[in-house]
């Protein structure tokens, strides 16, 4: 692995890894490892973290809001 390639890994990873805590959002994330947004969120499946960081009390405020609007 080149000096290129495990800096623009470690960027990566870094950024995964606070987006996967909470610590930050996927589009601060993906600012972060130097990615867009979706393709972020698409690489984040290679490394086994989920691309949705809800909470399940996250997911019921989100679940409640699309069905009272």
């Amino acid at each position: 692995m080149s000096a290129e390639q495990f800096s623009e890994e470690a960027k990566f990873l870094l950024a995964a890894k606070l987006y996967e805590l909470g610590r930050v959002t996927s589009g601060q994330a993906a600012r972060l490892s130097g990615k867009g947004r979706v393709d972020f969120l698409m690489s984040l499946t290679r490394i086994g973290i989920p691309v949705s960081n809800l909470q399940p009390e996250d997911a019921d405020v989100e679940l409640d809001f699309a069905r009272n609007g």
